[in-house]
């Protein structure tokens, strides 16, 4: 019989601060840079949440933060769990309606905001029925304090008592809480337990997953505030890596800056941000040495392969697939290349790039089809994915919705996919991204990275649209390139991807523009583009 042992989010801050105290915590300030140890941390985040139960906080209450990725909102992902209370990780991209609407159903008591955003807050403040402390996150003059209740960061903490006093709770206990936003109506809410964040972590950091060691120094690019992002805090925390945050409004040459200034080895963000830092690479001409990348983790939609073989050939550098969502924590897969598939030809490994990856130790995996049979894993089947395991929610946050996509121990992710042999996921679509023409399925993603391999293509995001006869059909939407060769037609675009494709499969039309709109997460805003092009024809 093994010790009873409570896997809780403190210890993965206790391990940081005793195994590794030097390492380094390293934020983009405006034009400066803050640096400080684990060590430091560790006071730091002792001091917000004795500061937090002095405000009120107390086991089960959530604690909201609106924030940017800074040395800060680390502090707050600790703080608020270590004293048994809940960290609420806001999504400040979000419309007002439902930033309100999420602070108010999370029944937030405290929320920790990043100076440059209390205007946000302060635009609904009268519509929050349960925030009783506005916290901004700086030194005293960084922000007006308008907010009722507010509080200056530094002055709580220079306030708080450095004792570490964490809560005793039980593994099963809530330490985290983000939305995840619906297909429609309102955000769902998904909690997070100790337990889940602790073993995801330790999953995240095995190397056929994220790779993770204390040699490594980790910049998430991907928001704080978008699902846990992606755990890399707590992983690079547990292992002890040094950890580099972009701060407010990173563009592709801060990333590229920081990258190469800071030795950055891993990192980790959207496919738009990584097709905008190479589109800045190539506009500017500017030659940073990004060398010390061993890989760029990108997850959230698919990449496309013409941007893997970009960075592999152009610039050195590996980009690795991830698969996930906020209801697992996020992490349900990361592309590895396994050791009996070493001798794949280069365009071979491209493909076996493209796919999502393996399933995680610890989660289960099933594909199903739309009778509800088991798919095949032949590469060629496609069915619905549906995953159960130590860190998958169990339903949302007080909503009735759960019981659409949680069934039977099963969480159904309404994401089409096929699985190979050798047990790679290849996800084919959002359930209500395909195009269903003449009663056949078309993949919209596929036919989004045909078109991006084009070289003067940009981006490109392809939507269905109602047709009289076929009921939809798919419509590409494009942004060409600012230093294009020539001008892209409709024909340019069809003769390119013509080769890969059956003619049933090719868009009726070709859209371009100047820009696509982007979700919250930066990820293709199908919704808008479906909703402007509703009566296209």
């Amino acid at each position: 019989m093994t010790m009873r042992y409570e896997l809780l989010a403190h210890r993965i801050l206790e391990r940081a601060a005793t195994q590794f105290p030097k390492k380094q915590i390293i934020t983009r300030v405006g034009e400066g840079t803050h640096r400080y140890s684990y060590a430091d941390m560790f006071t730091r985040t002792a001091r917000l949440g004795n500061g937090l139960r002095e405000l009120g906080v107390g086991p089960g209450d959530r604690v909201g933060t609106f924030a940017w990725n800074t040395y800060r909102h680390l502090e707050a992902y600790f703080a608020p769990p270590t004293i048994g209370a809940v960290v609420h990780t806001i999504n400040i991209r979000l419309a007002a309606d439902d930033i309100a609407y999420i602070i108010n159903h999370a029944g937030d008591k405290v929320l920790l905001i990043d100076p440059d955003l209390t205007p946000l807050i302060e635009a609904i403040a009268d519509r929050l029925t349960t925030v009783q402390h506005y916290v901004i996150l700086g030194e005293p003059g960084d922000a007006t304090m308008t907010l009722p209740g507010a509080v200056c960061y530094e002055t709580l903490l220079a306030g708080a008592s450095p004792e570490y006093r964490p809560a005793e709770v039980d593994e099963y206990t809530t330490m985290g809480l983000c939305y995840t936003s619906a297909t429609t109506g309102l955000p769902k809410g998904v909690a997070y337990s100790h337990r889940a964040v602790y073993l995801h972590s330790l999953t995240s950091a095995m190397t056929d997953m994220f790779s993770l060691s204390e040699r490594d120094r980790v910049m998430a690019v991907v928001p704080m505030f978008h699902a846990n992002c992606w755990g890399l805090p707590y992983t690079a925390t547990l292992v002890g890596a040094d950890q580099i945050f972009p701060g407010v409004r990173p563009d592709p040459q801060v990333i590229c800056e920081l990258v190469e200034r800071e030795g950055v080895t891993l990192s980790a963000g959207v496919p738009t941000i990584w097709i905008g830092v190479l589109d800045y690479l190539e506009r500017s001409g500017v030659e940073h040495n990004l060398s010390t990348l061993r890989q760029v983790v990108s997850g959230g939609s698919a990449l496309p392969v013409a941007v893997l073989q970009a960075y592999r050939d152009r610039l050195g550098v590996e980009m690795t697939h991830a698969y996930g969502m906020t209801e697992a924590t996020p992490l349900i897969s990361v592309n590895r290349r396994r050791s009996w598939l070493d001798g794949l030809s280069a365009e071979e490994q491209l493909e076996l790039c493209a796919k999502q990856g393996v399933v995680a130790p610890g989660i289960e995996m099933r594909l199903v089809d739309e009778n509800g049979a088991e798919a095949a894993w032949d590469g060629e089947q496609r069915g619905e994915l549906w995953f159960r395991g130590p860190w998958l929610a169990g339903e949302y946050v007080d909503d009735e919705r759960s019981a659409e996509t949680f069934v039977d121990g099963w969480y159904h992710s309404g994401d089409i996919a096929s699985i190979d042999s050798d047990g790679y996921i290849h996800i084919a679509d959002r359930v209500k991204d395909m195009v269903k023409s003449g009663g056949e399925w078309i993949s919209s993603v596929d036919l989004e990275s045909a078109i991006m391999a084009h070289p003067d293509v940009l981006e490109a995001a392809v939507i269905a649209v109602p047709h009289p006869q076929w009921q939809e059909r798919p419509l590409a939407c494009v942004v060409t390139r600012s230093e294009a060769s020539a001008p892209l037609t409709k024909e340019t675009i069809l003769d390119f991807i013509t080769p890969r494709f059956a003619r049933w499969w090719l868009p009726d039309e070709v859209v371009f523009m100047e820009e696509i709109p982007k979700t919250s997460v930066g990820k293709f805003d199908k919704k808008a583009l479906r909703e402007r092009f509703e009566h296209h024809g």
